[in-house]
């Protein structure tokens, strides 16, 4: 194959597995017709929680997404697929999530919990968040996050983690709780996208384990640090060298 050959065959493949995945999705979709018309009412597992699945159409270039509660199906079609999906929810019931704008410059958005690492989480409507409920940070609402107190915060910051610090001391100062959690859960996922990206979340999350544990154990604020300033140097580049 000479090499003016290649991009013709990869824009063909390309379209192929496009049409492939289109294919797919129809198929699924009469398919779910088809059980909708020849099975009982109950015969699926009723309650088994809303799941939606999203398909790009090749010849509109629209989004379908499919939900299915395990009682009924609801199909909604728009230009992308995170709307098509919000439609979706909002079928259901359910509050449908849209991407927001970027914050303005200078400005950074992150959600803070409050998950203590011994038992299990309070709960949001625990008595001792009552005041910070009631009187969030500025730029931040409360929020209840799978079962946790949060804050959901828009705030100024040089960079990410200088706007998470200022607002943990801001909390911790006036109410005594150190929010140690960012919301990461794929703490070995990686993104080198800069100092206010998703790396800097999981760099953030990871700091924030540390400075509550740490003290549990006996390791002060200071030892963290020097074991930072020690294992990496100060001049630590990107490659850690």
């Amino acid at each position: 194959m000479s090499e003016c050959d290649r991009p013709r065959v990869g824009a063909a493949l390309e379209g192929f597995f496009e049409a492939a995945r289109s294919w797919e999705f129809e198929l699924a979709w009469k398919l779910c017709l088809l059980e909708k018309e020849l099975v009982r009412p109950g015969w699926r597992r009723p309650g088994a929680g809303l799941a939606v699945r999203v398909a790009r159409d090749g010849r509109s270039g629209l989004w379908d997404a499919v939900g299915d509660d395990g009682t009924a199906r609801v199909r909604e079609t728009a230009e992308t697929a995170d709307e098509a999906t919000a439609l979706v929810q909002e079928a259901f019931g359910v509050k449908g999530w849209r991407p927001q704008p970027p914050p303005p410059p200078g400005w950074h958005r992150f959600t803070l919990v409050h998950n203590p690492v011994d038992g299990r989480p309070p709960g949001g409507e625990d008595p001792r968040y009552a005041a910070l409920r009631a009187r969030p940070p500025r730029g931040c609402v409360a929020d209840d996050v799978d079962g946790c107190f949060g804050l959901r915060c828009e705030r100024p910051g040089d960079r990410l983690l200088d706007a998470v610090a200022a607002t943990c001391a801001e909390v911790r100062g006036e109410h005594g709780l150190l929010m140690n959690d960012l919301c990461v859960e794929e703490l070995w996922e990686w993104s080198a996208d800069g100092t206010d990206g998703w790396g800097a979340e999981i760099v953030g999350q990871l700091l924030l384990m540390a400075a509550e544990r740490g003290p549990r154990l006996g390791y002060s604020v200071e030892d963290l640090t020097a074991v930072l300033r020690t294992a990496a140097g100060a001049g630590a580049g990107a490659d850690g060298a």
